[in-house]
């Protein structure tokens, strides 16, 4: 696997996270991989192998791009051969207006927008082996499309405090830090999220515990426990099971025994 991370321009900065690029050997046969929850949406653009997302009623193919929102369980792709993805990592209360489509939680998102005009002039720079040009493509795309957006000064305050903090702040001191009241908060974080500040700040904490234990497999849970804000360890524990679908000891032995071959630094993607 080949993981590269890249920064907004700072006109961008306030909306989108990074941009990122993974290349996947996934070998002949058919194969899945795991996409575990985290703070963000990301947009999704892929090339090579046509992919599928496990559903109820089996595997769903899906189009290039979709949008895989805030996730509350692990969710499963499968491709093969090699497939190379380029993804805008945005916040959870900005994609959406950014798409200018209504926000939602239903976690992956497929749906007809302008932007999945952008594939085929990626695709062409894929083939060619141009990912700058191809990055570039996507940056200018946003930067175009940067005026149809409002600068939301509330939402990018409190966002920004929940971010410094790793979602350890209760919503009375993010209200604060976003010199709203703790009801204006709510009520503007879910219209333009789909979610609560509380849903959002539970996922960055376990984004918080995921990484360090991805990096640190021998890390004690019950310090952990402690210095984000969990009432113990047997809160970290459950609440790290209820959005991984596995234990943090169950998923420290995984970490343990794929970090030779993944790398020290946790990505979107897993193969199972």
């Amino acid at each position: 696997m080949h993981h590269r991370e890249f920064a907004p321009p700072a006109a961008l900065q306030d909306t989108i996270k990074c941009f990122w690029y993974d290349r996947i050997n996934l070998g002949a046969a058919p194969s899945s991989f795991e996409v575990q929850p985290d703070g963000y949406a990301e947009i999704i653009f892929y090339f090579g192998s046509p992919c599928s997302i496990a559903t109820k009623q089996g595997w769903q193919a899906l189009p290039s791009p979709f949008m895989v929102g805030l996730l509350n369980q692990p969710v499963h792709f499968c491709a093969q051969n090699q497939l190379e993805i380029i993804a805008i990592r945005c916040f959870p209360w900005t994609v959406f207006e950014l798409l200018g489509l209504p926000a939602g939680n239903d976690g992956v998102r497929t749906v007809e927008h302008p932007i999945a005009q952008l594939h085929a002039k990626l695709a062409k720079r894929m083939q060619a082996g141009k990912l700058d040009e191809a990055l570039a493509e996507v940056e200018q795309y946003f930067l175009n499309n940067q005026q149809e957006t409002t600068n939301n000064q509330l939402l990018s305050k409190a966002g920004g405090a929940m971010r410094a903090a790793g979602g350890t702040l209760p919503v009375s001191q993010v209200a604060a830090a976003a010199h709203a009241t703790v009801r204006t908060l709510e009520r503007r974080f879910k219209q333009a999220s789909g979610y609560t500040v509380k849903d959002v700040s539970g996922l960055m904490r376990f984004e918080q515990v995921r990484n360090h234990l991805w990096q640190h497999p021998a890390a004690s849970l019950a310090g952990l426990a402690h210095e984000l804000g969990y009432t113990d360890q047997a809160h970290l524990s459950r609440e790290f099971k209820r959005y991984s679908g596995t234990t943090p000891a169950a998923f420290a032995r995984k970490a343990q025994s794929r970090q030779q071959a993944a790398g020290p630094d946790f990505v979107a993607f897993v193969q199972a």
